[in-house]
């Protein structure tokens, strides 16, 4: 039975798994045979992070009851009276950065687009309303309505250069300007020359400052620096925001209230959430009749509970953590078990999906390929039951351009001779990523704009550039850890690896500085294409965008070869609840 999508509709009665699971039935077996990526994955333990944050044990009540539910919706009608009351427009916009970056802005959703809508114009040069403005209003008024949708010109930072076309020197003082420009920097776009100006100079002088400055603002200016909103989750950064905060409104201390219920109200729910996963990965039965493939389920549920925070959609993050965790299943065994020849009937068998076809297979690939059947068709009759449209054979050409992709890698590793050039690999790897099956699972799941054309647009793998590009970003992500971390024998291979076989005499550090730049290059491209998606399926943007921050907590290996920022991750917004 699906948990409660609404914190509306929490009760201690609905939702709550009536035992508890067992930690054995998750452990992850120690005679799993090595995946090429799993040598330093593995150091990221799920049986023991999953024992020592007692993820598996029923969440307290405390958090689920009717008299905190009403408190917090009485919050949120404070907060709410409180956003129109204010009389400054910027310290409007100030509350909207706040309530964005706590992650509770869902609740005011149609508040906040109320008051950007006025605002959209605000910063043409034709009003200039903000002519005489300060830095830091300038750009976070930039900031706020392009993160909205909102075409904004670049041209409002055009004031704060001298004659000479560089920013001005006195600029370097204002602190708080340099953090604000440099946030707004992370928006831009492709041929947008004064936004890369902007982040280099900003860097370069907040950097600098670091020395200089008390120590709060310091850790605010640092912290600003490693984690720029625009590239990051808001959840997962909410306390530090908290912590580094200045300024003296009279509402951060309701909104303060409002997040430390919000956040407990909605741990509970993917706490929940979670122990349904369990609950199902252990019925599937996947981990014990493919023993050679991952067993992450907590690894997972990560993804959607990150990318799709607004606890309404909750379903949603379920059926996205059963899609993704057959995407590892299904790379683990073009990876790890199957023969080049058992690989082609697999893809054959995929993309034709007929039963005859099956029979063919090797055993393991049997049962694999009848659980995809019957999670496609689960989906699929949901999304027609929901939204009125049936994906199915879009879903199944999805997965066959997956498997194609996985096809072409096998057979590109089954010889150490054959190395594909750069761009032939990162065209190819943009698919056997996954992201393309996953995000068109959520096109779906989510309902919003679907339309024959959109679907059109949707279906071709790798899909438009608003799933491409977030792709683009985890397999370069991916690659750069691979490469960092292991000593490929080509069995498998990395974005890095071809670069320099194709560029003799290139050093790593200069493949590297390339992959960065093709990141950079992808985060813009991404940040066009939010501008023309964001009025048609919001929902999906934000999934999109969110993406693409994951992808660093994920892959963000440290010299130890652990996931520091994953393990961070999961304690600070599944175990450590905040006292109220």
């Amino acid at each position: 039975m699906a948990f409660p999508c609404s914190i509306s509709s929490l009760s201690t009665q609905n939702g709550i798994p009536k035992r508890k699971l067992i930690t054995t039935q998750i452990h992850v077996s120690s005679t799993t045979a090595p995946h090429p990526h799993m040598s330093f994955a593995y150091k990221y333990n799920e049986a023991a992070t999953i024992q020592s944050l007692n993820l598996v044990s029923e969440p307290s009540p405390d958090y689920m009851d009717d008299g905190l539910r009403i408190k917090h919706v009485e919050k949120c009608m404070e907060t709410r009276f409180t956003f129109y009351q204010l009389e400054d427009p910027l310290e409007s916009m100030i509350m909207i950065d706040a309530l964005q970056r706590l992650g509770i802005d869902y609740h005011f959703e149609h508040d906040i687009k109320t008051l950007l809508d006025k605002h959209s114009g605000s910063l043409s040069l034709a009003s200039s309303p903000f002519r005489d403005q300060n830095l830091h209003d300038v750009a976070l008024h930039f900031r706020l309505l392009r993160q909205a949708g909102y075409w904004i010109p670049t041209d409002v930072f055009r004031s704060f250069k001298d004659k000479k076309g560089h920013f001005k020197v006195e600029l370097s003082e204002d602190i708080r300007g340099m953090m604000s420009l440099y946030e707004a920097s992370y928006l831009g776009l492709m041929e947008e020359e004064i936004l890369n100006e902007a982040h280099d100079y900003a860097s370069m002088h907040l950097n600098a400052s670091l020395m200089n400055l008390q120590p709060q603002l310091a850790t605010a200016v640092k912290d600003t620096l490693e984690n720029p909103y625009h590239m990051s989750l808001a959840k997962f950064q909410s306390k530090r925001f908290l912590k580094s905060f200045h300024g003296t409104y009279g509402w951060m201390g309701l909104l303060q209230q409002l997040w430390k219920m919000d956040f407990n109200i909605v741990q509970s729910i993917h706490r929940h959430e979670l122990l349904q996963v369990f609950e199902w990965w252990r019925k599937l039965g996947l981990s014990q009749e493919l023993k050679f493939a991952r067993n992450q389920p907590l690894k997972w549920y990560m993804w959607p509970m990150m990318v799709l925070p607004d606890p309404k959609f909750s379903d949603v993050r379920i059926d996205m953590t059963k899609i993704i965790s057959l995407v590892y299943v299904i790379d683990d065994i073009f990876d790890v078990r199957g023969t080049l020849d058992e690989l082609v009937l697999f893809t054959e068998a995929i993309n034709r999906w007929e039963p005859t076809e099956i029979e063919r297979l090797p055993n393991y690939m049997k049962i694999c390929f009848r659980v995809l059947d019957e999670i496609t068709s689960e989906i699929s009759d949901k999304v027609l039951r929901e939204h009125g449209w049936n994906p199915i054979n879009s879903l199944r050409k999805a997965w066959g351009s997956l498997c194609d992709a996985f096809l072409v890698e096998a057979k590109w590793f089954a010889s150490k001779q054959q190395v594909p050039k750069a761009k032939e690999y990162l065209e190819n790897g943009v698919v056997s990523s996954g992201v393309h099956v996953a995000l068109l699972h959520g096109f779906f799941l989510l309902g919003e704009g679907i339309t024959k054309e959109t679907v059109d647009c949707m279906e071709k793998s790798p899909g438009p550039a608003l799933m491409s590009c977030p792709a683009t970003i985890l397999r370069l992500w991916d690659d750069l850890g691979s490469a960092k971390n292991e000593k490929q024998d080509g069995h498998d291979g990395s974005y890095l690896e071809c670069y320099l076989k194709e560029h003799k005499g290139y050093s790593t550090e200069s493949a590297r500085a390339n992959v960065f730049r093709l990141i950079s290059d992808a985060w813009k491209q991404l940040n066009e294409e939010t501008l023309s998606w964001n009025s048609l399926a919001p929902s999906l943007t934000r999934v999109s965008l969110n993406s693409a921050r994951m992808v660093s907590v994920m892959y963000g290996y440290d010299d130890n070869q652990r996931l520091p920022a994953l393990e961070e991750c999961i304690k600070s917004l599944l175990h450590e609840s905040i006292p109220l």
